[in-house]
């Protein structure tokens, strides 16, 4: 990076509130970009670099670990889960969010639980957590679940509007945030037990100790001194853009131990 003077940030087009497009400015916005903007002035006042480039490239939830291995992006904050699997290929920073995995479904669909889904269609983000955890739950239940794999959460969401799916399975967070948006947002239900609790956190690659000890100071910093929360709240409990929509969804007690205590635990250890 200080040899380049390029710090190159890899973002998702559609993970609200995490990463995504403002339609009316054109730029990416939300919760853990704004995280990631913070790291990038860190990195800017470590290397003495107040005119460090800035390039932002998309990525999906199924490239980003490629594109973080052959060096196209320097990190990502996004809606990436840190797991053991994936500490293999990549690094992991402190954590920035704590959420679960949930169905959204239509209320009219007959799925309440998982075990509901026997016989009928699930969509699940390609390359997620939630698609691995999906494929090895039918499996090990004998379920005939067809699980159809999408490109975005975007594209998962018109799947179930359009009834080509009975389910969407993903992060309870993101999930109500497609359904904040959406016109029809009274046809829809959250429901069935959470299956899963995902520490989600920035990637960068492996082996690069004096990168992770930034980003973890940075966000350290920003959860201890309350900055983390006040974004939370802009995020999650405040109009947010292009159409001002409210998601509503209070601080849990989970995110609150974490911003009290900062870690890079994952729940799979």
């Amino acid at each position: 990076i200080k040899e380049d003077k390029v710090i190159t940030l890899g973002f998702r087009e559609s993970s609200i509130p995490w990463s995504y497009i403002d339609s009316s400015s054109n730029k990416v916005v939300g919760y853990s970009h704004e995280t990631a903007m913070r790291i990038v002035n860190a990195v800017k006042q470590e290397l003495g670099l107040p005119d460090l480039q800035v390039r932002e490239i998309p990525i999906t939830a199924q490239n980003r670990i490629s594109l973080m291995q052959n060096g196209t992006i320097d990190f990502e904050c996004n809606g990436t889960t840190n797991t053991a699997e994936r500490r293999h290929q990549v690094a992991f920073s402190n954590t920035f969010a704590i959420t679960q995995t949930q169905l959204l479904t239509k209320k009219t669909s007959g799925v309440n639980q998982m075990a509901d889904l026997a016989g009928k269609s699930v969509v699940v983000t390609a390359g997620s957590t939630s698609e691995r955890y999906m494929r090895t739950f039918v499996q090990k239940n004998n379920m005939n679940t067809n699980i159809i794999s999408a490109k975005d959460h975007s594209q998962a969401f018109i799947m179930l509007q359009s009834d080509r799916v009975a389910a969407f399975f993903m992060d309870r967070d993101v999930l109500s945030a497609l359904l904040t948006r959406a016109r029809d947002s009274a046809d829809y239900k959250l429901t069935g037990e959470p299956q899963t609790r995902e520490a989600l956190a920035c990637m960068l690659r492996k082996d690069d100790p004096q990168f992770k000890a930034l980003i973890d100071k940075t966000i350290t910093a920003m959860q201890l001194s309350g900055e983390s929360e006040k974004l939370y709240n802009r995020w999650f409990m405040s109009p947010i853009p292009p159409k001002g929509d409210v998601i509503n969804t209070p601080l849990s007690e989970s995110m609150r131990e974490l911003y009290a205590h900062p870690n890079d635990r994952s729940f799979d250890d």
